[in-house]
């Protein structure tokens, strides 16, 4: 329990303990932790274990770039694997776990393929799993499969809730460390709308982690006035926990806000995460710079970690991971760290300096021109072996060493939309290039200005130049005096050895894996990247990519910026899925939209089907009803008799108006629509360009210019999306315009006898609905009610007396309820999806089921409506001789022999006699349903050479279930074939 490795100071709350278990053992650390920061307190140095070889691995860095420190956070349902314990925000009883061993962490059985590492060498798997080939599904796949991966899934449904959101703003700031906070300052004084993102819990960046003084005041201090400063005012958006991941097209920036990750469970209500997408008029790229390290045998040992990394820990988090340290450096950044240990009272065991001509210090041993070699303690660091200029070894006991190569710029969103880097040789890393997404500029750190007094000048600068590219006068700067110290770095990449050096330490990626794949031939940076699988961690090379390259660079006697990079690509660090859900997910994977007269079917005990998006009434059952059937067969008949009304709001409706509104139409159908008449309605067949049935509604003219169309509802987006299309780029030239209504009018069929005795009671009696003035395809503009403002057509898919009614959505269920209070004379009943799957089958209609993609015109039985005197879409390729055999399928009825016996739909014909086999297909059944009018089982489908062949008698089999019933081919028209009652 005792914090053995927590030192004084520090921005922790030591007011706050908290208290949390890693692997099972409990721990304490204080508000403000990581819970890297808590365990290295606590003298836990090893926290994983690493992909391939299992070797002991503990953290080397303190931000979002950790390859080693990957944990699983929480349990049960908010198991959380493959989280980096470096920015995993402490807070009380956070449990966690480390992740890939067998056994346990400290005696992995796993740890066996280290020993046999001569076999695992950089693309092994393509030389071992091609032979013997029978092993691969037996053998090599099973086993891949169980190694593969990191972490584990509880397998129990995510508790919490994610959420997306829409952000808007003149400039992003992207990062709050001194250049950040400095253009955030700069915008915000100057008036324009800023949104300043950093991903830490802290803002501030570097500032959090270094001693040094900010005018009068400390960095840490500095960087907390700035933050409530911009807090304070109203034009700023301070987004903390925020990692802005990518940088897309049109100045829009994803980001990712862990709202609640640094609690148990989120507050009721509340996300736990926030997928952000920003939309920005201009960028500040204020990202910082990553460290980079040496690699040299055995660098890999807990204890081991980039020496800025170890400065943050001890400034910051008070923690040091042991007692005694030693730094490892080829530049001055690693004394500065040095002189921090000192300061806090760490003993510094040694500093090694692998330049001849570096600064000299003061308080520890300090080698010069020498370099580490090797490191000892399997589980922890224990001792470090150093050459010395002479070519002496020494042997020095430390259990922390802390190693600076140098640092580089975090230029990932430049590269976001292929923007290079370019190298710069004075800092021995690559700078972004000039080829930026459009709207960005690169500050601080993430453009090679490294001292704090340069990251500060630049981020007011280049604030300042956004703003004057968007018309805004920017407010001068007032900037504290800072640190200026010059960049002094001389490359060392590695140290040479027979050992094992690691470049990529999350995948096991050494020297020698770099050096294969170069004698291998593969040495194209994009090769050897997938060859040795080096920076395809969670990390994205952000540690080891430099590296790699400098060897692959030495080896072909290039210099690094000939060998090249990769360039990066979003997410800049691992995103859950769950944020990419967002809130789709359960009954909320897509959205659900509910019919004007929802609420009023919900209240009748209605039963619910989703059809697409939209939840639609299948039945309305009665008192004593036990079955659907029951409830459908009462609605069909009871419509039949009387009136019944049906919510059609779902079908499609696309308003059509110009001048041109007539010939677009007449393109777009295959059938005539330029001389409809005003107040007509036509029933319309739309082809795809390929010849193909694609969807088929009806097109009422209210006006010269002004038309009406309906789809199906299962096409409605797409035949909208089809029209939109043709208006913009096949006919531009025509004049006309298009919107969907769908969601704007609540719409219901009123079908039976009593529909029109029905209407009359609710329609203004200045509007004549009787069948001379109002005659089957009429339409027109009316008012219902009073004086609310209507439509009315006259059409029909039940085969009954009907008509369809509009009204504005939000008076649908107004409609309903004055719709059935009129029909109460009437015994008027409302009927569901099913009432109205069974009359449009038993009338014949063609739906969802016969459109199904692969019909024409002819199958369908309207070869007769494509019309040979025009041109429309799809009208020369329906003419394909392919599409116009003699024994083409065609659509009829089907009823069985036995009329106890039931059709399914998707049943297959077959000549009687004949084997039920795919040479005798004569075709299948579409649609099927039971007709309460007919008494039995009935259905439509398509057969070859089907209007020939009324009066047959063949097998509908289905073979999977082993099922078939003998059925009668008849006509499709079950009810009223001559169409006396929708005339009526």
């Amino acid at each position: 329990m005792s914090q053995i490795n927590r030192l004084q100071g520090g921005q922790i709350n030591r007011s706050k303990l908290l208290n949390f278990t890693f692997d099972g053992r409990s721990f304490q650390g204080y508000e403000g932790d990581t819970l890297a920061s808590a365990l290295l307190a606590n003298g836990q140095r090893l926290m994983g274990r690493s992909f391939k070889y299992h070797r002991p691995r503990g953290p080397i860095s303190s931000g979002s770039e950790e390859p080693n420190a990957i944990v699983e956070l929480r349990s049960g349902a908010r198991q959380e694997p493959n989280t980096r314990a470096t920015i995993a925000e402490l807070f009380d009883g956070l449990s966690a776990k480390s992740q890939n061993y067998v056994g346990s962490l400290k005696w992995d059985w796993l740890a066996v393929n280290d020993r046999l590492s001569n076999f695992f060498a950089a693309g092994f798997y393509y030389k071992t799993f091609m032979w013997p080939k029978a092993f691969w599904e037996k053998l090599y796949e099973p086993m891949i499969r169980r190694a593969a991966g990191l972490g584990s899934l509880s397998m129990e449904t995510d508790p919490d809730c994610y959420d997306k959101g829409f952000l808007h703003c003149d400039l992003l700031v992207i990062g709050a460390g001194p250049s950040g906070l400095a253009a955030a300052l700069t915008a915000a004084r100057s008036g324009a709308r800023v949104i300043l993102a950093d991903e830490d819990f802290t803002p501030g960046g570097r500032l959090n982690a270094e001693t040094f003084s900010l005018g009068d005041q400390s960095g840490a201090a500095w960087a907390q006035a700035a933050i409530a400063e911009l807090a304070s005012m109203p034009n700023v958006r301070v987004l903390s926990r925020t990692v802005v991941l990518g940088a897309f097209d049109h100045g829009i920036y994803g980001a990712l806000e862990r709202v609640a990750d640094h609690v148990a469970v989120p507050a009721a209500g509340k996300p736990r995460q926030i997928l952000w997408r920003i939309y920005s008029q201009r960028a500040v790229l204020a990202a910082g710079a990553t460290e980079r390290p040496i690699a040299f045998k055995n660098n890999d040992r807990p204890g081991i970690m980039m020496a800025g990394a170890l400065r943050a820990y001890v400034n910051r988090w008070a923690a040091t991971p042991g007692q005694s340290v030693a730094v490892f450096t080829n530049n001055d950044d690693g004394l500065r760290t040095a002189q921090d240990l000192l300061a806090k009272g760490v003993k510094v065991s040694a500093v090694i300096d692998s330049r001849q001509d570096g600064p000299s210090f003061q308080g520890a041993e300090h080698f010069r021109g020498a370099v580490v070699t090797d490191a000892s303690g399997r589980l922890g660091l224990k001792s470090v072996t150093v050459r010395l200029a002479s070519g002496e070894s020494r042997q020095i006991a430390c259990e922390a060493l802390g190693v600076s190569g140098g640092w580089n710029p975090n230029v990932h969103l430049t590269c976001h939309q292929r923007g290079l880097p370019v190298w710069n040789e004075a800092l021995s890393a690559f700078v972004p290039g000039a080829a930026l997404p459009p709207g960005m500029l690169v500050a601080g750190a993430a453009s090679g200005a490294f001292s704090t007094a340069g990251a500060l000048a630049s981020g007011a600068s280049v604030a300042a130049q956004a703003l004057e590219g968007l018309g805004i006068r920017a407010v001068a700067a007032d900037l504290p005096q800072a640190e200026d110290a010059p960049t002094r770095v001389t490359p060392l990449w590695y140290v040479p050895h027979k050992g094992r050096a690691w470049l990529d330490q999350q995948n096991d990626v050494t020297v020698k894996d770099v050096k294969l794949a170069h004698q291998e031939g593969f040495r194209s940076v994009e090769h050897l990247k997938r060859y040795t699988t080096m920076g395809m961690a969670t990390d994205q090379g952000k540690t080891s990519n430099i590296g790699g390259l400098a060897v692959m660079a030495e080896m072909t006697g290039r210099s690094i910026p000939e060998t090249g990079t990769t360039i990066y690509r979003p997410p800049y660090t691992p995103v859950p899925i769950a944020a990419f859900a967002g809130r789709s997910a359960g009954a909320d994977f897509r959205p659900k939209r509910l019919t004007p007269s929802h609420v009023w079917a919900a209240e009748q005990g209605a039963v619910f089907v989703e059809v697409g998006m939209w939840y639609r009434a299948q039945w309305l059952p009665k008192a004593g009803e036990t079955t659907w059937r029951q409830s459908v067969d009462r609605e069909v008949l009871q419509t039949r008799k009387s009136v019944g009304i049906c919510d059609v709001t779902t079908l499609g409706k696309i308003d059509v108006q110009g001048p041109d509104a007539a010939e677009f139409l007449n393109r777009i159908y295959c059938n005539p629509f330029a001389k409809l008449q005003v107040g007509k309605v036509r029933y319309g067949l739309m082809l795809r360009e390929d010849g193909m049935a694609m969807d088929d509604g009806t097109t009422a003219r209210l006006a010269e210019d002004h038309f009406v169309t309906t789809t199906t509802t299962a096409n409605a987006v797409g035949v909208y999306r089809h029209m939109e299309f043709a208006r913009q780029c096949l006919w531009p030239d025509l004049d006309v315009q298009l919107i969907s209504t769908t969601e704007a009018w609540a719409q219901f069929s009123v079908a039976g006898p009593n529909a029109r005795k029905l209407l009359q009671k609710i329609v203004d009696p200045e509007f004549d609905i009787s069948n001379e003035a109002f005659p089957y395809m009429g339409c027109g503009e009316i008012t219902v009610c009073g004086g609310l403002r209507a439509r009315l057509f006259r059409i029909s898919f039940s085969g009954e007396l009907a008509y369809e009614i509009a009204v504005p959505t939000r008076y649908g269920d107004g409609l309903v309820r004055a719709m059935m209070e009129a029909g109460r004379e009437f015994d008027a009943v409302v009927y569901g999806t099913e009432a109205l799957g069974v009359m449009r089958i038993e009338k014949g209609h063609a739906a969802g089921n016969e459109l199904n993609g692969t019909t024409s015109a002819l199958n369908l039985g309207m070869a007769g409506m494509v019309n040979k005197k025009k041109d429309s879409i799809g009208s020369v390729l329906s003419e394909r001789e392919g599409m116009n055999q003699a024994d083409a399928l065609n659509l009829v009825g089907f009823v069985p022999v036995d009329a106890s016996k039931q059709l399914l739909a998707g049943m297959h014909f077959i000549n009687l006699g004949a084997e039920a086999v795919k040479k005798n297909d004569q075709g299948y059944m579409t649609s099927c349903c039971y007709s309460p009018h007919l008494g039995s089982s009935i259905g439509l489908g398509y057969l070859k050479n089907g209007a020939a062949r009324k009066g047959d008698t063949l097998r509908a089999v289905n073979p999977l279930a082993g099922e078939e019933v003998e059925v009668k081919v008849v006509s499709a028209h079950f009810v009223d074939p001559e169409g006396e009652r929708l005339r009526g």
